[in-house]
């Protein structure tokens, strides 16, 4: 079990990790932009918050929870470092301006929704809405986070996407992550429940219909409640990567962590077992739709609805 103090180590990992299978034989990339934990002391005592509260924007142990997709064939591509110091799943420069001492240059996208909730590639806030610094930033330091953990990311990605479609005629990204139980609570009232799962396809254009049918059954026959992109169609992965008819396709999977984690104390609960068995399950299901058939609907040029 993963100990709080083992999130603020003392020498710093990679940008990222790709755990590879013997020999890829699957067409998918499982990809986990959220669960990177490894708080460095010089950020955590220039934020407010202690790491407790930093975690909060984590995806706790979405890497273990897809860690069978080796087993098989497919490679597993995660962060190690959190979203609260940089978020691969943004674009590469959505930042806020007033969190910086001086003008951000005319490129950078200050306007999306993203950035206006605080959640830009540097976020200003983490998910429980608590300011994260104490002063502000310079562009440098921004720059240097995308330079040194954004773009080796996403080249690590990219690098991945074309050699699985080469190789097989398509590419699948699936983008892991979780969610906090509270998302749950807008469904509370009404007749499906909490949802356990929510699978976002960008409303049926970045996959293969057949693709997020076989993951919604699955779950479903499991017992589980599952939701289709509501709230979360996916994010900039989803939709930056998801081009059926060029033979890409990405779906977004989000888990309700009350299924399988204590969120007050970061910890694995008893029912992590459980689900790792599921997710197995799932990814092995997901990896023996035909990749021809992905491929032809591919070639054609156009996006499947879901």
């Amino acid at each position: 079990m993963r100990a709080l103090t083992e999130s603020v180590a003392t020498e710093a990992p990679p940008a990222f990790e790709v755990d590879r299978p013997d020999s890829q034989t699957a067409p998918y990339i499982f990809a986990s932009p959220h669960s990177g934990d490894y708080y460095d002391p010089k950020f955590v005592s220039s934020t407010n918050l202690d790491p407790l509260t930093l975690r909060r924007s984590e995806d706790s142990f979405v890497d273990r929870i897809f860690s069978c997709a080796t087993k098989h064939g497919a490679p597993l591509l995660n962060t190690r470092h959190p979203r609260v110091f940089v978020d691969v799943n943004r674009e590469p420069f959505e930042l806020d301006p007033s969190m910086f001492d001086s003008d951000l240059p005319e490129y950078v996208n200050t306007n999306s929704p993203r950035v206006a909730v605080g959640l830009g590639t540097i976020p200003s806030i983490v998910a429980s809405g608590a300011k994260i610094y104490q002063r502000k930033l310079t562009f440098a330091e921004a720059r240097a986070r995308i330079d040194n953990y954004y773009v080796p990311y996403h080249s690590a990605l990219k690098n991945l996407v074309k050699a699985t479609r080469k190789r097989f005629g398509a590419a699948v990204v699936i983008d892991c992550h979780s969610m906090p139980s509270a998302v749950g609570a807008a469904y509370s009232e009404s007749e499906r429940g909490r949802p356990d799962f929510i699978l976002g396809d960008r409303y049926g254009v970045s996959c293969h219909g057949l693709i997020i049918d076989c993951a919604e059954q699955y779950l479903t026959d499991l017992g589980y409640t599952v939701v289709r992109n509501d709230p979360y169609a996916g994010g900039f992965v989803t939709q930056h990567y998801g081009r059926p008819g060029n033979g890409i396709h990405a779906l977004q999977i989000e888990i309700n962590r009350a299924i399988y984690m204590d969120e007050a104390l970061f910890q694995p609960s008893s029912n992590m077992t459980r689900l790792m068995g599921h997710i197995d399950g799932l990814v092995g299901n997901l990896v023996r739709i035909d990749p021809a058939r992905i491929a032809a609907v591919s070639s054609a040029g156009r996006a499947v609805q879901a």
